[in-house]
């Protein structure tokens, strides 16, 4: 008989408003990956969080300022430390979005999520490899699922086109079709309503006519300055004799 296998340590914790599946749900997935992968590995660490602490992350480490689905971290522990095999950051709400296009359960496409993610931890890059790696997830996907792979290369994002609209309560919603080229138009008459009011004001000066000469305003001073009182002469009475 063989060595029995070690025992696996899974650390979960959330950072998200949904609600992600847990040991219940992933734990046997896990263990199988364990098995097939990375037999000497006794620990995994599996985070949940929301786009925007994803985003953070995704910027931090790979310098793409936009959130992602999934982030790999392999540990690389020193020989005879606990061999931690690495972590799994998953966003929930990229996991949510994606299940709704496939039309698959949340739980579906974490567990794809959470096989794409244990290849990176064992060292498998879908990006130099000649698709090794995608190859390997798909035959994962069908044994330890009994179901067809989920797509990975599918665009994880808004619909070419599509635009954010702000609503009057303050909240944002992606629109497309004719609602996003109506907020295009809209957005670019704003932006040339200024140039028109600037146009419309410089030939109104240019088509002003020029004041002619007449009396010359007052100064300041002259408005301040007292006004002169002129005394009128009365005129010489007459002496004589009406007769």
């Amino acid at each position: 008989m063989g060595a029995a296998q070690k025992p696996f340590k899974i650390d979960w914790s959330s950072r998200s408003k949904l609600r992600g599946p847990g040991e219940r749900s992933l734990g046997d997935l896990i263990l199988k990956l364990r098995d097939r992968l990375a037999p000497k590995a006794e620990g995994i660490s599996i985070s949940y969080l929301d786009d925007r602490a994803m985003r953070k992350l995704n910027r931090e480490h790979r310098d793409i300022n936009q959130t992602t689905d999934i982030l790999s971290f392999p540990a690389n522990p020193e020989k005879g430390a606990f061999q931690h095999l690495g972590d799994l950051v998953i966003s929930l709400p990229m996991a949510e979005k994606m299940a709704k296009k496939l039309g698959v359960s949340r739980r579906r496409e974490v567990e794809t999520l959470v096989i794409h993610g244990f290849l990176h931890l064992c060292g498998h890059d879908h990006e130099t490899d000649n698709g090794e790696m995608l190859a390997l997830q798909s035959e994962l996907e069908r044994e330890f699922l009994e179901a067809e792979p989920l797509p990975m290369a599918m665009k994880r994002g808004r619909k070419p086109g599509s635009k954010v609209k702000k609503l009057k309560d303050g909240t944002r919603v992606v629109v497309t079709g004719r609602a996003a080229h109506a907020l295009v138009r809209k957005e670019a008459a704003k932006k040339a309503k200024p140039a028109r009011k600037t146009e419309k004001a410089a030939r109104k000066v240019a088509e002003k006519p020029k004041r002619s000469p007449g009396r010359p305003r007052k100064t300041p001073e002259a408005a301040v300055a007292p006004k002169r009182t002129v005394r009128r002469k009365r005129p010489a009475l007459r002496s004589g004799v009406l007769g």
